[in-house]
This record gives C-alpha cells, sequence and structure tokens, in this order.
C-alpha cells in the first residue's frame, strides 16, 4: 500500500513541509515563473495562487521531454544538459538521431519507473480542489481577475499532464481527487479510463481553463490562446490517432484491445466515427478562434546575417512578446542565472542535422516540388545549392557553408567552413548530416558562451493554429474549406512561396516523395490522397526543427512500414568531396578508424553506417508496440491485492509488450 500512495500520492509531503518565503509580485516573477511550492496556508491570495502554480510551469534545470515524472510540463531549452524540445524531432526523417525505438530488443519493459506517473496530478488535483472551494467561499484576497486566471492555470497544467500521459500511455486513471489512505480505493484509482475518455477529460479541462484564464497576462504566462491552441492541438492528435489507429489493440474496443480484459470496462461502448469527428471539430473550432485573432510573424525575405527577419529573429531573440504570432514565451537571463547551452552546441551543429529525406521535402518558391518539370532545383551537388530559390523556411532554418555563426558581440565574424564538420566526432564541434540545424540559432555571439545562451522559447504560437485548422477540417470534412484555403495560403506566402497550394497538389507524385517522407504513408500504405499529404507536408516544414514531428508520425501511424531505412545527409561524394581533402575516412581495415560511410553504400552521407558495430546499421525498423511505451511492472504488484500476482491488479499492460521486467516487446 506504501508503494501505491508513493505513486498516486506522490507530492503530498512537498506541500505541506516546503519552506516558502512570499515576495511581492515584481515583474521578473511575472516572467520567469518560480520552484517553489506553497503550503495549503499560504493558499489565501492571488499571488500566493501564482507561486504555487509557478512551480507546475517547469524547472529550468532539468526539465526534458521524456522525463517521467516533468514531461507533462511546459517545454522549454534547460540547463543542465544540451537539452531543448528542438532535439525532439532527432531520430525522425528530419533529424539524425538514433532511438531505441527502432531496434526491437534495445527497448524492454522496466521493473520500476516509467510514465505511470501521478506525482504532478496529485499536485494540481490537491490545488484546484482547495482554491475552488476558497474561491467559491471567497476567502481568497486579490484582484477578481487575477483569481480567476491562476485557477484557470491550474487546469490547463492537469490538462497539459495528462496530455503526456495520453501520448505516451494512451489509456489511463482519470483522477481528480485527493485520494484516503486506503488500498482498495487506491487499488481502484488505478484503473485504467479507454483513451477516447482521457481525452476527453484532457479537452473538459481545457474548457474550464478557457473560461478562467485571460490573454491580459505578460507571454510568459498562460493564457487564454494557449489553452485554445493546446486543446487543438489535443483534439486534433486524438482524432487522428483513433482514425489511423482504427482496427488495432491501440484503439479502445479494437481487436487484442487489453482494457476489454477487465470487468470494469465490461459496459464500455466505442463508436468510432462518432469519437472521431467530435475530436476534429473541437480541434477546428479552437484553431478558429486563435487563427482569426492572432496574425503571423511576417517574413521579410532577408538572410538574417544581412537585415533583420522578424520570421527568423522570432525564434533566437532574448524576448519575443514583441511578435504578433507568439502566444507565449520561456525568458532566460544571466542576470538571475538562469540560462541554457543550445547554442553553445549548435555552434558547429551541436552532432545533429537535418537529413537530405527533408531537405528533398521543401518546395520551390514556385511551389513545384523539386523533381517537377520546371521546378528549378539546383541540386544538392552542395549544402548552398539547395537553398536557391527554395521554400525561405529551408533557406532561413538550415545553416549553409559560409554562412555567419555570429553578427553581434564578435570583434571578427566567423562563418561556417566551406567543408562541413561531419568527421568529427566531438558533439560540440560537428554536424552529423551537412544539414545545420537553424531554428532558434542565435547570431548573437554571447549566446554561443557555454552557459550564457538567453534566447527565449517559443511556446505557442499561433502558426500552429493555422494548420491544426487546416488539418482537421480536411480530416473531417475532405475539403478545403474558406478558412483552410486563407490559412493555407498564408502559411505558404509567409514562407515565400506560391500560396497556390493545387499547383502543388497537381505536381505531386506520390511514389517520389515516398521516397523522403514517412508521412506519405498510413498504415504502412502510401497515401493516395495528395491533398492530405501536401498539408502534412506544410506541417512538416513549418515546424522545421521545433519537435513536432515525432508526435505527428506517432499520430498518423506513419511508422509501420519501416523496415531498414536509412537516414542520409549531405552529398559528400560527388562534387563536394573536393572540399574535404584527406579528411574523410571510410573502408578502413579497422573500422573504428572510418568516420564516414562508403561510397559504395550512398553518395549520401550516411551517420548510421560507418562501422557495422554500430547497432543501427541495419536501419531503422519498427514495431507496432513501440508506439505506447510499456508499463513498469512494479506498478502491477502494488495494485495487486495480495501483492505478488499481476493478473490481480486492474491495471493492464499496453498491446504488443509483456509483464517481464527486461523483456522487449512481443
Amino acid at each position: 500500500m506504501k508503494n501505491i500512495k508513493k505513486q498516486i500520492l506522490m507530492g503530498a509531503m512537498a506541500l505541506t513541509t516546503a519552506a516558502f518565503s512570499l515576495t511581492s509580485c515584481n515583474d521578473y516573477l511575472d516572467q520567469e515563473p518560480k520552484s517553489e511550492v506553497s503550503p495549503e496556508r499560504y493558499l489565501l491570495t492571488a499571488a500566493q495562487l501564482q507561486s504555487y502554480v509557478d512551480a507546475y510551469y517547469a524547472n529550468y534545470d532539468n526539465w526534458f521531454s521524456t522525463s517521467d515524472d516533468k514531461g507533462g510540463m511546459l517545454p522549454s531549452h534547460y540547463g543542465t544538459q544540451n537539452g531543448s524540445p528542438y532535439y525532439d524531432d532527432n531520430a525522425t526523417d528530419n533529424q539524425q538521431g538514433t532511438n531505441s525505438r527502432y531496434i526491437k530488443d534495445a527497448w524492454t519493459v522496466g521493473q520500476t519507473g516509467g510514465k505511470w506517473n501521478f506525482s504532478n496530478i496529485y499536485a494540481l488535483n490537491y490545488y484546484i480542489n482547495t482554491v475552488k472551494q476558497k474561491y467559491e467561499a471567497k476567502t481568497i484576497g486579490g484582484a477578481e481577475a487575477d483569481i480567476r486566471h491562476f485557477i484557470g492555470e491550474g487546469y490547463f497544467l492537469r490538462a497539459l499532464e495528462y496530455y503526456f500521459r495520453l501520448r505516451t500511455l494512451g489509456d489511463f486513471p482519470i483522477i481528480t481527487e485527493n485520494l484516503p489512505d486506503n488500498q482498495e480505493v487506491l487499488a481502484n484509482a488505478s484503473q485504467r479510463r479507454p483513451r477516447n475518455e482521457v481525452a476527453r477529460f484532457i479537452i473538459n479541462n481545457l474548457d474550464t481553463a478557457i473560461t478562467y484564464l485571460s490573454n491580459n497576462k505578460a507571454k510568459t504566462r498562460i493564457s487564454k490562446n494557449a489553452a485554445l491552441i493546446l486543446k487543438s492541438r489535443v483534439a486534433l492528435y486524438e482524432g487522428t490517432w483513433e482514425k489511423y489507429h482504427a482496427g488495432t489493440a491501440l484503439v479502445p474496443g479494437g481487436p487484442g484491445w487489453p482494457g476489454a480484459s477487465k470487468d470494469y470496462n465490461a459496459g464500455f461502448s466505442y463508436n468510432s466515427q462518432n469519437e472521431i469527428s467530435y475530436f476534429l471539430k473541437e480541434a477546428m473550432d479552437a484553431a478558429a478562434q486563435v487563427a482569426d485573432a492572432v496574425e503571423l510573424t511576417p517574413n521579410t525575405k532577408q538572410i538574417p546575417t544581412d537585415k533583420a527577419n522578424d520570421y527568423y529573429d522570432m525564434f533566437a531573440s532574448h524576448d519575443a512578446k514583441g511578435y504578433s504570432e507568439v502566444v507565449m514565451q520561456r525568458l532566460f537571463s544571466s542576470a538571475v542565472g538562469i540560462t541554457h547551452h543550445f547554442n553553445h552546441y549548435l555552434y558547429s551543429g551541436g552532432n545533429t542535422g537535418y537529413t537530405k529525406q527533408f531537405e528533398h521535402t521543401f518546395l520551390m518558391e514556385n511551389g513545384l516540388p523539386i523533381y517537377a518539370e520546371g521546378s528549378g532545383y539546383a541540386g544538392d551537388d552542395f549544402i548552398a545549392d539547395t537553398k536557391v530559390n527554395r521554400d525561405w523556411r529551408w533557406r532561413l532554418f538550415m545553416k549553409a557553408p559560409k554562412e555567419a555563426k555570429a553578427t553581434k558581440n564578435i570583434s571578427k565574424v566567423e562563418y561556417f567552413p566551406e567543408a562541413p564538420d561531419i568527421y568529427k566526432s566531438d558533439s560540440k564541434i560537428a554536424t552529423s548530416t551537412g544539414y545545420i540545424q537553424g531554428k532558434g540559432y542565435s547570431l548573437d555571439y554571447n549566446d554561443q558562451i557555454l552557459g550564457q545562451d538567453q534566447t527565449a522559447f517559443v511556446v505557442f504560437r499561433a502558426g500552429e493554429a493555422y494548420l491544426n485548422y487546416i488539418e482537421a477540417s480536411y480530416e473531417l470534412n475532405g475539403t478545403i474549406d474558406s478558412k483552410a484555403d486563407k490559412y493555407w495560403k498564408a502559411i505558404r506566402t509567409r514562407a515565400g512561396i506560391d500560396p497556390d497550394y493545387n499547383k502543388t497538389i497537381q505536381a505531386t507524385d506520390m511514389s517520389k516523395e515516398a521516397e523522403n517522407d514517412w508521412a506519405a504513408y498510413s498504415h504502412g500504405k502510401l497515401l493516395t490522397d495528395k491533398t492530405l499529404y501536401n498539408i502534412r507536408r506544410e506541417r512538416r516544414c513549418e515546424f522545421i526543427g521545433e519537435g513536432f514531428r515525432t508526435n505527428d508520425l506517432f499520430r498518423w501511424r506513419s511508422l509501420d512500414q519501416l523496415n531498414g531505412f536509412q537516414l542520409e545527409g549531405c552529398k559528400i561524394f560527388g562534387p563536394m568531396q573536393s572540399l574535404f581533402g584527406n579528411n574523410l575516412k571510410y573502408d578502413q581495415a579497422d573500422q573504428s578508424k572510418n568516420n564516414v560511410s562508403s561510397p559504395s553504400l550512398s553518395v549520401y552521407l550516411r551517420p548510421n553506417q560507418k562501422s557495422t558495430n554500430n547497432q543501427y546499421y541495419n536501419g531503422f525498423f519498427f514495431f507496432e508496440a513501440h508506439y505506447l511505451d510499456p508499463i513498469a511492472v512494479q506498478n502491477f504488484l502494488n495494485t495487486s491485492d495480495d501483492g505478488k500476482t499481476i493478473a490481480n491488479s486492474p491495471i493492464y499492460q499496453n498491446p504488443g509488450w509483456p509483464t517481464v521486467a527486461g523483456s522487449p516487446c512481443e
């Protein structure tokens, strides 16, 4: 029972024993949520409500997107590691990286730990229930608008936490109350609810948050528009997940759905079409409210090393509050010791980089794919050539040789080398593909010093609402309605490409797109709907480097077809080879001395094929179970009536995963 309580009620002691020194609100506190937690006796003023929710924004030092206990908090660059959500696209067709999801035996069921974690959920339940009671009793001091706003933040943060559990675990317990120290009660609370119910619960929380939140706070705080964007994100995620995973055990009621084995689900019924329609309509409604009200930040079509470009600077400034599109940001300041390392590692590539597959996906300025007749594609013999007459998102957010590394706070401008550092092993001075990630790249040299980066992180922006509406409306109705038409043309115009998306659709060859885009597939089958594919392409290109790709690929069920897929970088075995002199080592008798892949494999650099000792040498494979995380064994034992019989636990394992620690998916 102690183990159950630790998992479900973790955080209670922190609420009653945390030392907290109350201070008056100041401008910096409005911008930078602190990490202290207010005990119950302090939840008596609006300022104290703010201090409580501040703790659940996320700790700047140790947040990361896959953290078992912190992954459900607001994202940000973070300081103790070379960390940022911008790296979450690694190990997709967008960016080089490796991930245990692509090898069957590399990911196994844990004995303890994992995403089955309730610490933040408990603390936020405590906050919501306590504050709502005091609010209704009119015992909280402060401005009414402030009190309501911070109540709304509590609902938003609980929704965000549940969204993380939905994405990683699917079915999950819905707990809204603080539970007594009772074995039966705690075990029953562990009953998993079908994922569509969890998603509806999240949306209900966000609807409540929206009624309380305002848009009048600093952009460093949660707002009504942020809640609307998150609502559209959640609803689109769930609607498309249920559509593309239909007929599998990963959807409630599907064949082999493990929830059917539990008596408490005996009365559960599920109408797939009704649920999908509900979520897509909710996504459309929420997205349109933001897209209709918030303009996109303009692209001046200037390379930022020459002149300012707001579209670029929106992601690379110290404070993005002045950019129309930004709905929420996280700020940093060396003056108070809150900084990160993102640009220090990105200075020469961060040992990652965009892929050849990603480069080939971007359109030309005339709206044509690179393979179409008359496209004007200059080829990829040299990295800079790929930018010629290209979509400005590729031109702005990929760093090419001879471009300036910094233009501010540096006495002599340094440039990216003509021969990219693809053969070096130090992550701070190497790029694994040659196509250097540039979203969020600051041209201020001070930001490139270890531990001194003050570049703000954009948490929510209106551009997502535009894209969410386009996709949700087409998935629901199969047509581009007037709003979607308006939004799509606005996105393309800002990207510097012909706004006529029909021109692109007509020129699209799905067999060619399939070579470079995992999202050309769903269910392991090639899409035949070119409009839908180009909606996905637009999203892929607009979110270059922002960490959306993995979640999109999961909800679209776009990984089934992976069977030895090789990520590739720039074309090193062509005219570019002469730039490297004798620095490229391959086909060495001692493979440990290879620093690039062999030209016998491809003219393009293959980062995972430098040596056969690389466990990803044979490429990426995928297994259906890997769309969700496994639940650790200890959670079954904790909730079993005898503490040792897994079958007696109300919890069921995710599809394809066993309940034996150390075992891979089946």
